[in-house]
Formats: structure tokens, sequence, C-alpha cells
């Protein structure tokens, strides 16, 4: 029974660590981190993402600009495009290191030890992942937030809004952080089934232990 948990909770968390890298990948190339919705042509929104600013018209379609100029960009934009793209690339790292150290695979059976390592580092890589995920995604959806309210800004203005990159950034952030957990919880919480070889090898021994003994093997 444990052994049949503990292969649940890796599938299940190798599943939500992968789903959260998918949405990551899609949230930081996804030009919808903020919208803007313009009052006087209701047909003409506005999105911006960390590479490029697209407006939505109603009869031409969408077009997009990519940003010219990294430097020239806000501050929680250029740290975004750094923290997403860490990110991704913890995200890839912690799925190969945990798929090697999952029980259902049989490679480097016997080396339990070696296996586990694998599965908590690739959950401590996840855990990593996530919060560089999270970390861009609220703090472009704090500065929104402060900018919307900003009082010194004419109400004629119009505002930025949340973007639905955001929402999915939040997504997949909590997805990398739950798979890492459950990952570690499996490698840490629950003990590894032995491999059909050691039991051969603990049968073996047992057996020679009572054939020197001059006794024999109660079990038989």
């Amino acid at each position: 029974m444990a052994s049949v948990l503990r292969v649940a909770m890796q599938f299940v968390g190798i599943l939500l660590s992968f789903l959260g890298w998918v949405l990551s990948i899609i949230t930081t190339y996804l030009p919808h981190w903020k919208n803007l919705n313009l009052d006087l042509n209701e047909m003409e929104n506005w999105t911006v993402g960390l590479w490029q600013a697209c407006v939505v018209q109603e009869e031409v379609g969408t077009q997009c600009k990519d940003f010219e100029s990294f430097l020239g960009l806000p501050a929680e934009l250029r740290i975004s495009r750094v923290l997403m793209l860490l990110s991704n690339g913890l995200g890839i790292l912690g799925l190969l290191l945990s798929g090697f150290g999952l029980d259902c695979l049989r490679i480097g059976e016997t080396r339990r030890d070696a296996k586990k390592r694998l599965l908590i580092l690739g959950g401590i890589l996840f855990w990593t992942a996530g919060v560089t995920a999270l970390v861009p995604v609220s703090w472009v959806a704090h500065v929104t937030v402060q900018e919307f309210w900003d009082e010194s800004i004419p109400e004629i203005v119009p505002r930025w809004e949340f973007g639905e990159a955001l929402f999915i950034g939040w997504f997949a952030g909590f997805s990398l952080l739950l798979g890492g957990c459950l990952l570690n919880w499996a490698a840490c919480g629950t003990r590894a089934p032995l491999a059909s070889g050691h039991y051969a090898v603990a049968e073996t021994q047992t057996q020679c232990a009572y054939l020197e003994n001059g006794t024999a093997n109660p079990s038989v």
C-alpha cells in the first residue's frame, strides 16, 4: 500500500509540475499581461506583454509590435523577463532530474539513494521555478493596482487592468510549488520499495546463514 501511495504521489507531482512548466512558458510569451480598454473607442483594445505590445481592432484585427529596447522598459517588465526565463529553465531541469528519480523508471533501480536524491533535487527546482514565476506576475499585478488607484492621474485617462497572462502565471506558479511539494513528500515521507534484485540477495544470504549453522530454514 505504501509503495502504491508513493508512486501515485510521484505521478501527480510530476504531472502538476509539467502543467505548471507549460503554463509558465505560455505566460512568458503571451502578450496579455496588462489590458487597456478605451472608453472613447470600445472597438479598440491595447494589450502589453513582456516582449511586445498589441492593439486589437474589430475591423483590422490584432497588430503587435516588439519592444525595441530592453533598457527602455519599466523595471517590473525587465526583471519579469529574466525571472520568467529562469523559471522556464529551472522547470525543464526539474523535469529531467525528477524523471530519472521516479520509481516507475527502471533505470538505476538498484540505486535507490541516488534516485531519491534526484527526486528531492527535482522537487526543490520546481519550488524555485514556482517562486520565480509568482514573483514577476505578482509584481506586475501590484504595479497595475497602484497605477489604477493613483489619484494623481486624471479620471479621464484610461487605466491598465489585469491581463489573462497574470492569472495563468499564478496558476502556473502554484502548480509548480504543489508539484514540488508532492515529489519531496514522496521522496522523504514514504519508504522506497526494494528492487527485485535486493529481495533475491537478501533471501540468498538468509539461506546461507542457515546452512552454515546446520539448521533448516523455518520459512521452507
